[in-house]
């Protein structure tokens, strides 16, 4: 029962999503799977679509227009923490109920994709990103967060 206990405390990171402007699924990486598994395309597709009508209910009943949109929501299972770059790069973090605000981390990894994707000579911007260095770092930082290793 104790290791069950520290293996659902020890990853509260699930996965994370890299979109373009037009939907597109850049990247994807998944630490932990909570439910049966699909294609990672199909997924890719359900969370952009989620993603979309999410925004535009939230533009909708804003009272002013939105200056940054939404940052996370929450079911009674995880946590979608969500960050959009100017250029439309959306990034999406799935992430236990009670790791903390990673509105920052989001950040990060946006800068991140920009020093190795976008100044990569290598990487064609809004092709999937197949950067080794690109999975590593990410991987790295990810696995560095205190939400990805809080008891």
């Amino acid at each position: 029962v104790h290791g069950k206990l520290a293996v659902a405390c020890w990853v509260m990171i699930f996965n994370l999503y890299l979109f373009d402007r037009t939907g597109k699924c850049l990247y994807f990486h998944e630490w932990k799977r909570l439910g049966k598994a699909s294609s990672k395309e199909d997924d890719a597709k359900l969370m952009y679509g989620m993603l979309y009508s999410i925004k535009a209910f939230v533009t909708r009943l804003s009272p002013k227009p939105p200056k940054v949109g939404f940052l996370s929501y929450r079911t009674k299972s995880y946590k979608l923490n969500f960050y959009e770059s100017l250029s439309g790069l959306k990034i999406v973090l799935n992430s236990d109920l009670s790791a903390p605000d990673l509105s920052e981390d989001l950040k990060e990894l946006y800068q991140l994709y920009v020093d190795l994707v976008v100044r990569n000579p290598l990487c064609a911007v809004g092709e999937s990103i197949e950067s080794d260095l690109f999975r590593e770092r990410v991987d790295k930082y990810i696995r560095a967060l205190p939400a990805f290793r809080s008891q």
